[in-house]
């Protein structure tokens, strides 16, 4: 799925801007990370993305559509090839895993199948397959509230790898797991999108994630783009200066981008 972002503005308040005046395009089956302080408008920018949040000014395309001026039908059509994984998965504690790895595709069902799939599991075989490639498949009738914070953001993995969208966003995806699991788990999400072409845009804390990860790095900084980089040209300056606030003191310069993993003694934020 195409994206192009102009002059995007998003307000919560006079003295708490969400995002001041956004660019940034990123062609189908592209891969980008945004990195950024904490309250610097990641979030904010991903909820735009995916039809969540409405700006408050400016310009969103997704594959040349307007989202808030294409109707309902069309609106509901273009949410179901979107693919959201939240830092803390919205699951019913009493759902059942297998459900809520299902409910990923729920939205291009008819309503007939959808309802029925929450009192019968319709596909529990494709639900197991998804839960295995995060390695939850010995979870899949056990209820969400029996799970841990890093098994939930499984599960919420899991539900997108289901849906199999056009589009694929994730909000800190691996914040509750340890950092081999971490990048074995980002890795999927990663290598799915790859391979089905889906265009994938996560926001991390883990520096050394994104910069082991993903072949693009957005740094945002107060609401605005500091930099949009290919990840071989991220510098320590650049990202000095987009976290000086947390007086870190990056490492050595990243290495260029090859597609494997790369721990980096930067001694920015890690899971």
């Amino acid at each position: 799925m195409d994206i192009r972002i102009s002059g995007l503005r998003v307000a919560y308040g006079a003295h708490q801007p969400g995002l001041a005046g956004v660019d940034l395009t990123l062609a189908s089956g592209g891969q980008l990370a945004i990195i950024g302080p904490s309250g610097a408008g990641k979030t904010s920018l991903l909820r735009c993305l995916g039809t969540a949040l409405r700006p408050g000014g400016g310009v969103l395309e997704l594959n040349g559509a307007h989202p808030w001026q294409i109707g309902r039908s069309r609106l509901r059509l273009l949410r179901s090839r979107i693919g959201m994984v939240h830092q803390a998965p919205p699951l019913p504690p009493r759902q059942r895993v297998v459900t809520a790895t299902l409910a990923g595709r729920l939205g291009r069902w008819p309503t007939w199948k959808s309802l029925l799939s929450l009192l019968v599991p319709q596909d529990i075989a494709g639900a197991r397959a998804a839960l295995q490639r995060v390695d939850l498949q010995d979870k899949l009738f056990e209820r969400c509230d029996q799970l841990s914070g890093g098994q939930l953001q499984r599960v919420g993995i899991a539900r997108v790898l289901y849906q199999a969208p056009a589009l694929v966003l994730a909000d800190e995806p691996v914040s509750a797991l340890d950092p081999v699991l971490a990048d074995h788990t980002l890795a999927v999400l990663c290598d799915d999108a790859r391979q089905r072409g889906a265009t994938l845009v996560a926001s991390l804390h883990a520096v050394e994630l994104a910069l082991a990860r993903f072949p693009r790095i957005v740094g945002v900084r107060e609401g605005c783009i500091a930099f949009d980089k290919p990840t071989a040209e991220v510098t320590d300056e650049d990202l000095k200066a987009l976290y000086a606030s947390e007086r870190l003191t990056p490492g050595p310069s990243p290495a260029p981008f090859d597609g494997a993993p790369r721990v980096l003694a930067t001694g920015l934020p890690c899971c």
